[in-house]
């Protein structure tokens, strides 16, 4: 396998949607150059301009082929594009020896190129902003305390859960504020979801059928489970002697969210491509966000366990944190653990090859001191 390639110092930051915030900010403090790319050379100058970052990034109109003419070996490419465009971008990276990252899970079409892009000595760094990346941290954080209190080889069973989602500060009546494309809301609703209850690995082909409440600090909320959740219980380090309960990743919404979106579900029901995506744009339309909204994202990762012979620990962690006028709380989230990874490969602490934001509990752990240093505030509950 080839040497990593050391990072040239240069970061191209792709696509300045609702998720791109103060991280960049952090990496104009860091890199040595940071070019800015966006639909219109524009729109990526006004974008800088509003951060603040006028004269200390380089705005860029994007395309891919005018990307690609522009890497040199070394550098990294951020992408906060969809998901399905990082595929093309990885392979722009892999031809010209640049680094890769985004705050997306990894598809098969990214991991599909990871041998390449491993061989010729570059970081893929995926699943690094909120969820996916806060809630790795804090899931591998808990386990790790978990298998220090009650040992790995403990007959025991377990209950995990982690909840994420990005929710209206203000309710409103739609109990929902969109903090990314609505069409890619929509898209996961109708994905189904597979995760574990009283034992037993279950699927919901519809996640939403399946919302129940979630009570945090008094506050009632209601959660559905999302993607495929079991991959996740070798992804964080469970002990093979621990059984789960249950075992779920999902979504937080705001109480009454169920109810206010039963004619979307409707829709979803029986909806094809062509008519989800124009309720996506009609959505949009109707629930416009505005300069003047403030949002509120809430992460909440818990683990209970009980042993055999009576022994148990319980942790959590909660974060809530409210927007502000300079910036989203969903940008804040996702942007700067998305440019704390990216400062790790310009450091070269990361390796060649696929990286999950920090991957052991000893990274997690200096990943949540860097964070709680950036502003990103949580709190840690620990009942042994």
């Amino acid at each position: 396998m080839s040497d990593r390639v050391p990072a040239s110092g240069t970061v191209h930051w792709v696509g300045a949607g609702l998720s791109t915030g103060s991280g960049l900010a952090r990496l104009c403090e860091t890199a040595e150059s940071v070019r800015l790319w966006h639909r219109t050379e524009e729109r990526a100058a006004d974008t800088l301009a509003r951060l603040d970052l006028a004269g200390r990034a380089e705005p860029r109109a994007y395309t891919l082929p005018a990307l690609s003419a522009e890497l040199a070996p070394g550098d990294v490419v951020v992408s906060m594009l969809p998901a399905p465009d990082h595929a093309g971008i990885l392979a722009a990276c892999v031809t010209a020896g640049a680094h890769f990252a985004c705050s997306s899970y990894v598809s098969d079409a990214v991991l599909e190129q990871v041998p390449q892009a491993t061989k010729a000595g570059l970081v893929v760094l995926t699943e690094a902003g909120l969820d996916p990346g806060i809630d790795h941290l804090f899931a591998h954080s808990l386990v790790a305390r978990a298998r220090e209190a009650l040992g790995d080889g403990t007959a025991a069973s377990y209950t995990f859960t982690s909840y994420c989602g990005g929710i209206p500060a203000v309710p409103n009546d739609f109990r929902y504020r969109f903090s990314w494309a609505p069409a890619g809301v929509l898209n996961a609703l109708r994905s189904p979801a597979r995760y574990i209850e009283d034992g037993a690995e279950t699927t919901a082909e519809r996640p939403w059928e399946v919302t129940r409440p979630h009570v945090l600090d008094g506050e009632t909320f209601e959660v559905y489970p999302n993607r495929d959740s079991v991959p996740f219980v070798e992804q964080y380090g469970l002990p093979a002697a621990w059984q789960a309960r249950s075992f779920v990743r999902g979504t937080l919404r705001l109480e009454g969210w169920l109810q206010a979106w039963d004619t979307v579900f409707e829709e979803l029901k029986g909806g094809d491509d062509a008519r989800i995506a124009a309720l996506a744009q009609e959505l949009a339309a109707r629930y416009p966000t505005t300069d003047a909204d403030r949002d509120r994202v809430v992460l909440a990762v818990s683990l209970d366990v009980r042993g055999e012979e009576g022994q148990s620990w319980s942790g959590s962690y909660l974060l809530d944190l409210v927007g502000d006028a300079e910036e989203s709380a969903m940008a804040r989230l996702v942007s700067r653990p998305l440019a704390l990874g990216v400062r790790h490969i310009l450091d070269g602490s990361l390796s060649a090859g696929l990286n999950r934001a920090a991957e052991t509990a000893a990274r997690s752990e200096e990943w949540l001191g860097e964070l709680t240093e950036q502003g990103v505030d949580f709190t840690l509950t620990v009942a042994p």
